[in-house]
């Protein structure tokens, strides 16, 4: 049985370094359930990795970006944390958000995202 906050801590420290896909490549599952707020949920890894991909690709430059907090409990995380980012497609997003993910056999299986969508 695999360590749910050793994982959670190391996800959001690759994250936090700028390794996103590396850390998606690690830590998801092939049959993920990815949303943001109330959009339609991305099914499946390789969907996922597109969005995921198209979002790093965007970034023309990074501002700041940290981890505020991690929760764990049975098979459940999140991670709450802030970005400020230049995207080339949205502009400057400097945003709080929280990441709820539930994990099996050590990989994120349902991952949806909490922020305000605002401008």
């Amino acid at each position: 049985m695999n360590n749910i906050k050793e994982l959670v801590e190391d996800l959001a420290k690759m994250i936090s370094e700028g390794k996103i896909l590396e850390a998606f490549d690690k830590y998801y599952a092939e049959d993920v359930v990815m949303q943001e707020n109330e959009d339609a949920p991305r099914i499946g890894k390789a969907v996922s990795l597109e969005y995921e991909k198209a979002f790093v690709n965007g970034i023309t430059e990074m501002h700041d970006g940290k981890t505020l907090g991690i929760a764990v409990g049975d098979n459940y995380s999140t991670i709450e944390s802030y970005m400020d980012v230049t995207h080339k497609e949205w502009g400057r997003i400097a945003r709080y958000q929280v990441a709820c993910q539930t994990w099996k056999d050590g990989k994120v299986v349902k991952e949806k995202f909490y922020y305000n969508a605002g401008k």
